[in-house]
């Protein structure tokens, strides 16, 4: 079965119907607040819609449809800040939520550090970053997708004995953000997605994984079969798992286990935790933190990426920037506010990164495992021993013992240790399998050695 077509019928819900009259709504709530005495305000309105069908053993589970609206102010009177929000648009509606909020305004403490982005931050003009493309998508055929991807994988191998199901998701979004320096922006975004988890018995054993694909345009999805197909393989490949003995070896991170170790580090370089100093990278701007060869830089203007935006939460403009250039901490990830409170300017990061990219020295994948000799390769990490205070780090793992350059065996069970400070330091390097389906984006990470805690 091929993907339904992603021409959008006329009789389809499009939101570029919908972003002149949302634009139109946040103009009248920011003249709402002036008229009731706010110095200076922002409003972030949005309008979602989206479709969700999951299957399981080949049989109907659910089928999720969603249209909601609403939007978010923030009041400034002088130094002092109260913030609101409501889905309902109505004009009483809208004069009560800006009354809320001047009302928690008036009795908070001044804030020296509070307000608006300054308005010369404020993007002349929003580009279009090609992230709309809806999908004609409906329940049917999303149902008959995830029905043909859980069918294959479940084909697969006769191992393959269960199912946690597959699903199809399709969604809309438009998003606008205003404030009372006359900075109105808007951008529309699509996200659609096919996913399934397997489960497969071997000896006694069971074993799980799954797969999934994600793309802003439909037409750049896999197919729901190849979904189901690798799901399978992922899920094969872990059956009859082995202990390790304890001891200190490579150990090399699976790009979605990579990602994690970006969003330690960018955790580490947020505004809010350098000012706490709640950051185990607090003292290190200007110093060398990472392994010399690694970079992490932000590229927002990609396009039909999941991360991409023309402006950040404060209505910032953004553009590409290193937070990590050969290993040498060049920025910390700054809003307005944490700036301030820095005595910095504001790194257009309020609510986070875009497109954060890992790079680095790049082997390919199998050069990378026959130069890191053995080791051990996670592929999945369980609880939430990170200590961003301290860069302590403990977390347990299953994943593949690997050697003369491919994987031999999988593992289960085992505990891998050891300081982020450290860890970082010593990556050896990164591979060639870059996974692009997120915000941040990382290939697989060959870290010099940790310590591995078995049970053998």
């Amino acid at each position: 079965m091929s993907n339904p077509p992603v021409t959008s019928p006329a009789r389809q819900v499009d939101l570029r119907d919908s972003e002149a009259a949302i634009r139109e709504r946040v103009s009248q709530i920011l003249e709402e607040a002036a008229r009731q005495g706010a110095t200076a305000a922002e409003v972030v309105a949005s309008e979602d819609l989206g479709l969700g069908v999951s299957v399981r053993m080949g049989e109907l589970e659910s089928v999720e449809f969603n249209q909601d609206r609403g939007f978010g102010l923030t009041v400034y009177c002088g130094a002092r800040r109260g913030s609101a929000s409501t889905s309902d648009s109505r004009p009483e509606a809208v004069a009560d939520t800006v009354r809320a909020a001047m009302n928690i305004a008036r009795y908070t403490q001044e804030d020296e550090h509070a307000g608006l982005a300054d308005a010369e931050l404020m993007p002349t003009k929003v580009a279009d970053l090609d992230l709309f493309h809806p999908w004609a998508l409906d329940a049917d055929q999303a149902q008959a997708l995830a029905l043909e991807c859980e069918s294959a994988g479940r084909e697969t191998d006769p191992r393959i004995a269960n199912s946690d199901g597959a699903s199809v998701s399709s969604g809309q979004l438009c998003r606008v953000y205003g404030n009372s320096h006359g900075f109105i922006g808007s951008y529309l975004g699509t996200r659609h997605s096919v996913s399934a988890m397997l489960i497969g018995e071997e000896n006694g054993s069971m074993q799980r994984d799954y797969w999934y694909t994600v793309s802003r345009d439909p037409a750049a999805l896999e197919s729901a079969a190849a979904v189901g197909r690798t799901a399978a393989e992922r899920t094969l490949r872990r059956l009859s798992p082995r202990p390790l003995a304890t001891g200190s070896v490579p150990v090399v991170f699976a790009p979605q286990m990579a990602m994690g170790l970006m969003g330690h580090v960018m955790g580490a370089l947020a505004g809010s935790a350098i000012y706490k100093k709640a950051s185990f990278l607090h003292d290190a701007l200007g110093e060398q933190a990472l392994a010399p060869h690694l970079s992490l830089v932000e590229e927002p203007h990609l396009p039909r990426q999941l991360g991409s935006a023309a402006f950040d939460g404060e209505g910032v403009a953004t553009w590409s920037k290193a937070f990590v250039e050969a290993g040498v901490i060049e920025r910390w990830m700054l809003s307005s506010y944490s700036a301030r409170r820095l005595g910095l300017a504001t790194t257009g990061n309020a609510g986070g990164t875009h497109n954060l990219t890992l790079k680095g020295r790049t082997l390919p994948f199998e050069t990378l495992l026959r130069e890191a000799g053995s080791g051990f390769y996670v592929t999945e990490l369980m609880g939430q021993g990170v200590n961003t205070v301290t860069g302590d780090y403990s977390r347990g793992a299953s994943g593949f013992w690997f050697a003369d350059g491919a994987l031999q065996y999988p593992v289960d069970g085992v505990t891998i240790a050891g300081n982020l400070k450290d860890l970082l330091q010593r990556v050896v390097a990164i591979g060639d399998d870059l996974d692009e389906r997120g915000n941040y984006r990382a290939p697989s990470v060959w870290i010099e050695s940790m310590t591995v805690a078995g049970g053998a």
